[in-house]
């Protein structure tokens, strides 16, 4: 049985496959937490699924509503003008799917909060 909505957790991608081993676990941890939604994770460069790819793979699966959660620090120039592009681009040739953007995570404060804990814990 396919889901019928997914959260999709889009991070920026690097050349060495290591630096996604923290993104994959959030993807596992946020995962159990949600059991009726997919949560995938996708990628702007270097690293697959795209975020295109990825969103084809999910419409034929039969989603009809996405979420996009940009897991970066800020909302630089990839959240905000490379990502738009491509959801403009994803809403053009998937009209009836239903596609949300969040702000970048690190824009929350719950998370910055989180990271001023660790840090703190450091001292």
């Amino acid at each position: 049985m396919s889901k019928k909505s997914a959260l999709i957790l889009f991070a920026h991608g690097a050349r060495d496959p290591r630096w996604a081993a923290p993104f994959q676990r959030l993807q596992t941890m946020t995962q159990l937490s949600l059991p009726d939604v997919a949560v995938e994770l996708a990628f702007l460069e270097f690293m697959t699924p795209t975020l295109p790819d990825l969103v084809a793979t999910l419409v034929e699966q039969g989603c009809e509503q996405v979420t996009v959660s940009p897991i970066f620090l800020g909302q630089g120039g990839h959240v905000l003008r490379d990502l738009p592009i491509l959801l403009d681009e994803l809403r053009t040739r998937y009209p009836s799917l239903t596609i949300k953007l969040a702000t970048a995570v690190g824009e929350e404060e719950s998370v910055l909060q989180a990271i001023r804990d660790y840090c703190i814990s450091l001292v």
